[in-house]
Order: C-alpha cells, then sequence, then structure tokens
C-alpha cells in the first residue's frame, strides 16, 4: 500500500514540474551530442576538435625537439669528461629525427669552453700556469723528495 502511495505522490511532483523530470531530459541531451552542449554546431565541433589534435601534435613535437636537443648537450658533455653513455638520451635523439642540433646559446658556450682548454693547454697557458706557480715551493718539493730517496736507499743498501 505505501508502495502505491510513494509512486502516485512522486508522479505528481514530477507533474508539477518540482522533481526530476527535466532533469533526465538534459542528461539525455548532453550524453548523445558532445556539439549541442558546447553549444556549437556537429561541423564546428569537428573543426574544433581538428585544431585540439593539431595543436597538440605541434606541441609534441616542439617537445620532442627540446627533449633531444637537451639529450644532445647531455651527450657531448659526456663525451667531454668521459662519463658512461646514457641509452636514454641516444632514443631520444633517434626520436627526434636527424635534424637535432643544440641551440645557439649552448653552442656558444661550448666554443667557448673548447677555446678555454686549447689556450689552457697550449705552450703559451703552459708558460702562464709556470709564471703562477711558487717557485721556493717547488724547490722544497724537490728537495723532499730527493731526501727521502736518499733514505730509501740508505735502508735498501748496505754500502752506503
Amino acid at each position: 500500500m505505501s508502495f502505491l502511495l510513494k509512486s502516485m505522490v512522486s508522479s505528481q511532483v514530477k507533474n508539477l514540474g518540482l522533481g526530476g523530470g527535466s532533469e533526465e531530459s538534459k542528461e539525455e541531451g548532453g550524453s548523445s551530442d558532445p556539439a549541442a552542449a558546447a553549444g556549437m554546431t556537429r561541423e564546428e565541433y569537428e573543426e574544433y576538435q581538428k585544431q585540439v589534435v593539431e595543436e597538440k601534435m605541434e606541441r609534441d613535437g616542439i617537445f620532442a625537439q627540446k627533449k633531444a636537443e637537451r639529450a644532445t648537450l647531455r651527450v657531448h658533455l659526456r663525451e667531454k669528461y668521459r662519463l658512461p653513455k646514457s641509452e636514454q638520451d641516444e632514443n631520444e635523439i633517434l626520436m627526434a629525427g636527424d635534424d637535432v642540433e643544440l641551440p645557439e646559446e649552448l653552442k656558444k658556450m661550448v666554443t667557448e669552453d673548447q677555446e678555454e682548454e686549447e689556450v689552457k693547454e697550449s705552450f703559451i697557458g703552459q708558460i702562464q700556469n709556470l709564471q703562477n706557480m711558487d717557485v721556493d715551493q717547488i724547490k722544497e718539493k724537490a728537495q723532499a723528495t730527493i731526501s727521502e730517496i736518499k733514505q730509501a736507499a740508505e735502508q735498501k743498501c748496505s754500502l752506503m
């Protein structure tokens, strides 16, 4: 009996517009056509979806390119400092394709570092390093080394 009473009251309430009858129709309309839910026609919605996909592909391509550039820099630094290679960096470079180059700013930094190293390794760089050395300290080290060699020779050789 209570079931019958509840169903009659609920149907009367729905007819008054206070119930959830209008909600059901909104849910049905929104789930069947996403273009109508967005307030666009079907063609506009499809065009919008194409633009979204194209923009996402463009962003992904730029992101992959940046990742490959960073991986190229890491590979360069690993070669420079003789560190072990990373397969992940090599894979990122391969995924981006053959057109991976260092950005201009990084190229400048790398060439500056190479020039500094070449200057340090050159004869002029070695002479400049000699000017910065303390000659007295070098003499003391040489005399200490000679005295250590004499002491070791005296201990090992019975004739001295």
